[in-house]
C-alpha cells in the first residue's frame, strides 16, 4: 500500500515537471505561439467588425496562430477599451479602436473607466472610415447649402438622428458652424437611426460609408457630402462639408492597439504584419469595397496621431455644446 502511494506520488511529481517544462518552453517560444483575441468595441456587423474581419484573416494566417474576434459592443465602445486595458500586455488580446472610444469619449463621458493614452500602446493604425451627410429624398435639396437654406427658412423643423459619437458631433457641429436649429434624435445604434431615416421619421443623419451607401445606390438616401476636409478617394463625386461649412473636418479612424507596457519586441512583430496586410492591393481593394481607406504606418507615428485626435475632438465636441453625460 505504501509503496503503490510512493509510486503514485513520483508519477503525481514527474507530470507535473512535464507540465511545468512544456509551459516553461512555450512562454519562452517566439511570438506568438497561440491564439490572439482581438477585441472590438462594436457589435458584429458594425463597419468596423466588417473591415476588421478581413484585415484579421490574413494577419492570422501571416503570424501562424488563430485570430478569435470578440465583439464587446455597449457604452460607446468603453466596455471594451476598459477590458483591454486591464489585460495582460503578453499580445494576445489586442484592440481595434476607432475615435469613439479613444478620442471622443473623454469629452462625452463623465466617468471614464479607462484613461486612452496611459492604459494603451499604440501598435499600428489601419484606415478611415469616413462619414457622410445623408437626407430623406423626398426634402428637395442637392447640396449642402440647399439643405442649410432650408433648414434656415424653417428653424426646428428639421431632425438628426445619431447612433455614435462620431453621429452625434457631426451633427451638432453641423448645426453650431452653420447657425442652424435641428432637433437631435439620438439612437442606441446606427441600424435603428439608419431605418427610420429611410421611413422619413427624422431628415438627416451622418452615417459611415459602409452602412450607408447601398441606401444611397439604392435611392432610398441621398448623400450630400463627405466629412473630411479632403476629398474621399472612395466617393469621388461627393463634395466635402467643409466646401460649404468651414471648418468642418470629421475622420473616423481605426487602428490596432495592445494594453500599456507591450513588450516592444511584440508591437514591431505586429506593426510589421498589420503594414503588409493593409498595404497589399487586393486587401485594399476589399476594404475600399466596404467604404475604408486602408493605410498604416509605425506606432510612433500612430500614438502621436492619437494625442493629436483628443485635442481634435476636444474642441469639436466643446464647439458644439456637447456636455458629458
Amino acid at each position: 500500500m505504501i509503496s503503490l502511494s510512493i509510486q503514485c506520488l513520483r508519477a503525481a511529481a514527474a507530470l507535473a515537471l512535464v507540465a511545468g517544462l512544456t509551459s516553461a518552453a512555450s512562454a519562452q517560444a517566439p511570438y506568438p505561439n497561440r491564439a490572439i483575441t482581438l477585441v472590438l468595441p462594436f457589435a458584429a456587423g458594425s463597419g468596423t467588425d466588417t473591415t476588421t474581419r478581413i484585415i484579421s484573416k490574413e494577419l492570422g494566417t501571416a503570424l501562424g496562430v488563430g485570430i478569435v474576434i470578440e465583439n464587446k459592443p455597449g457604452a460607446n465602445g468603453a466596455i471594451a477599451a476598459s477590458h483591454v486595458a486591464r489585460s495582460a500586455p503578453d499580445g494576445y488580446t489586442l484592440m481595434v479602436s476607432t475615435n469613439t472610444p479613444h478620442s471622443a469619449n473623454p469629452y462625452l463621458m463623465k466617468n471614464m473607466t479607462y484613461d486612452p493614452i496611459k492604459d494603451f500602446t499604440p501598435i499600428a493604425r489601419s484606415g478611415d472610415l469616413p462619414f457622410m451627410l445623408v437626407i430623406h429624398p423626398d426634402i428637395p435639396a442637392n447640396s449642402v447649402a440647399e439643405l442649410i437654406a432650408l433648414a434656415k427658412k424653417e428653424p426646428g423643423k428639421y431632425s438628426y438622428a445619431s447612433g455614435s459619437s462620431a453621429a452625434i458631433v457631426s451633427g451638432a457641429t453641423f448645426a453650431s458652424l452653420a447657425g442652424l436649429d435641428l432637433l437631435h434624435v439620438p439612437y442606441k445604434s446606427s441600424p435603428p437611426a439608419l431605418t427610420d431615416l429611410i421611413a422619413g421619421r427624422v431628415s438627416m443623419m451622418f452615417i459611415d460609408v459602409l452602412t450607408g451607401l447601398p441606401h444611397v445606390k439604392g435611392k432610398a438616401l441621398k448623400a450630400l457630402a463627405v466629412t473630411t476636409k479632403q476629398p474621399s478617394a472612395l466617393l469621388p463625386h461627393l463634395p466635402t462639408m467643409d466646401a460649404t461649412v468651414k471648418g468642418f473636418d470629421i475622420t473616423s479612424w481605426q487602428g490596432y492597439l495592445g494594453p500599456a507596457n507591450l513588450p516592444k519586441d511584440i508591437v514591431t512583430r505586429l506593426n510589421a504584419e498589420i503594414r503588409k496586410v493593409v498595404e497589399r492591393p487586393d486587401i485594399k481593394s476589399q476594404l475600399a469595397e466596404r467604404g475604408m481607406e486602408a493605410f498604416s504606418g509605425p506606432p510612433e507615428q500612430f500614438d502621436a496621431f492619437l494625442k493629436e485626435q483628443l485635442v481634435v475632438w476636444e474642441k469639436l465636441i466643446k464647439g458644439a455644446g456637447i456636455e458629458k453625460q
